[in-house]
């Protein structure tokens, strides 16, 4: 195939994502909207122990033992039946039973992973085949750059999903991927074609793979703190706080390591490009706020009183400074990573 068929595949299939994104979402919607109700663990009581009078010397009953009937409830493997397979470990042990979903719900569950796996493939498809058409990195500006952190953000939550089970995200992971990819095509979209002669490096391949990766987790915490704290005590079709903090943490802490990567790894490779490792480009200055902000949420977290709450607030701070470095900085301020083509 030639370059301008290549490219124009990669074009069908960003729309080809963006369509299967979409309908994978109305499938996790409804998952989410009529699966199982939980508990909030602050919601949680334990039974109360019911002590009953025993002659002495007489054996002790199954009933007497356990006067409530909880040891018929207790599923396979030791896991409770109020367990529920929507949230990272299951409900909190002692919680009350979840009304019964109906089984149409898992059904449309499975049917949206599907379609999110094939929504991926579209994504990877698309990369691959704009790399094969312009004979470089696919990801030398903005429109590349956005398609590449959707299918890092897909990447982490279906990775994540293999992992345990957080099919609860996948509504809003999808829609965060099909708005990126629709802001994508719409504004950042850029004919095939050359680079800047700054970006005809192999440092592209170290510092923006590893930005492009650690921006795909922390767009994964950043729904799980979003959903934190929409959360409310009591029931919800959303998982419990400790769960969704759980999510986002463990993100967070793939992700900063090589966010410091990416940001070292810039600070080499403009020293290579343009003879020094600093020089307050708008650009390094909000890789670093960026830094700066996750670092203190990883602080906040095993700081008494800035748990919690007060941590994910932090988090979602950070989370808007990265928003800000990886778009608002290349279109609304010059500098020398200005490479939008926006007009």
């Amino acid at each position: 195939m030639s370059a301008e068929q290549l490219a124009e595949l990669s074009d069908l299939f960003v729309v080809a994502a963006v369509l299967l994104y979409v309908v994978a979402m109305v499938f996790f919607a409804i998952d989410l909207a009529f699966g199982r109700t939980r508990q909030g663990r602050a919601q949680v009581a334990r039974p109360a122990e019911v002590k009953q009078p025993v002659a002495v010397g007489a054996a002790v009953s199954g009933e007497a033992a356990d006067p409530a009937g909880l040891a018929g409830t207790a599923g396979t493997a030791g896991t409770p039946s109020g367990g529920d397979a929507g949230t990272v470990d299951g409900e909190a042990p002692g919680a009350p039973a979840a009304a019964q979903a109906p089984g149409w719900s898992a059904k449309a569950g499975v049917v949206a992973l599907v379609l999110a796996w094939l929504g991926w493939a579209a994504n990877l498809g698309a990369i691959v085949t704009r790399g094969l058409a312009v004979d470089r990195w696919p990801w030398g500006n903005m429109y590349e750059f956005v398609v590449a952190i959707c299918f890092a953000a897909v990447t982490a939550f279906l990775g994540t999903q293999l992992r345990h089970n957080v099919r609860f995200l996948g509504g809003f992971v999808m829609v965060a991927a099909a708005l990126g990819l629709g802001l994508a095509v719409k504004v950042f979209y850029t004919a095939a074609g050359p680079v800047v002669p700054a970006l005809n490096s192999y440092w592209i391949a170290i510092h923006v793979s590893a930005a492009i990766v650690a921006s795909g987790l922390l767009t994964l915490a950043g729904v799980a703190g979003v959903l934190y704290l929409v959360r409310r005590e009591g029931e919800s079709r959303l998982p419990s706080r400790a769960d969704l903090e759980k999510v986002a943490h463990r993100a967070i802490v793939f992700a900063f390591p090589l966010w410091t990567f990416a940001v070292i790894a810039g600070a080499l490779w403009a020293d290579r490009a343009w003879g020094r490792y600093w020089g307050w480009d708008p650009k390094e200055v909000w890789s670093f706020i960026t830094w700066v902000a996750y670092a203190a949420y990883l602080h906040a977290k095993v700081t008494a009183g800035w748990r919690g709450k007060a941590a994910t607030i932090v988090q979602l701070v950070a989370f808007g400074c990265l928003l800000f470095n990886l778009i608002g900085v290349n279109i609304f301020i010059d500098g020398l990573h200005s490479y939008a083509d926006v007009d």
